[in-house]
């Protein structure tokens, strides 16, 4: 069973500081926080006398109290925008399958600002990967012209 080692990353000027509080004396440097894990295995490895693969880490960043406090309200905003993302999913198909009831679904999607096959998913109910983008209703071409 491999153990997982606890990384501490602190910037040092351009540098990240890696550090091992459970193994003293293992330290390394990266520029990027992304290789972190490659290096902080490699010098565990290296400590340890194993190959680095057989070596798992968890790297944390020690980060001001300025960023942690900003990190929380995107993680508040991400919470808030995934539970409105969830009500503009109910809200439009509400909204499909009582405009379905006397329009067809290339109407309703037209009147939605959306395409007929969104609200054909939205009819049965199917959650799309991504948030679906709200195209905005194009004008006829008489409506341009009489602009």
């Amino acid at each position: 069973m491999k153990v997982t080692y606890r990384v501490t990353a602190r910037r040092a000027g351009d540098w990240w500081a890696l550090e091992v509080p459970e193994l003293p004396g293992v330290f390394s440097q990266t520029k990027r926080l992304d290789q972190a894990d490659a290096e902080a295995r490699e010098a565990i490895a290296v400590m340890l006398d194993v190959e680095p693969d057989e070596v798992r880490v968890s790297v944390e960043p020690v980060l001001t109290a300025d960023m942690q406090r900003v990190l929380r309200k995107v993680a508040r905003a991400r919470k808030d925008a995934q539970k409105a993302s969830e009500e503009e999913r109910r809200a439009l198909q509400e909204a499909a399958a009582l405009l379905t009831k006397n329009l067809s679904q290339r109407d309703a999607g037209r009147v939605m600002g959306l395409s007929f096959q969104r609200v054909s998913q939205l009819l049965r109910g199917v959650v799309p990967a991504a948030r679906p983008t709200a195209r905005p209703a194009s004008r006829s071409a008489r409506e341009r012209a009489a602009s």
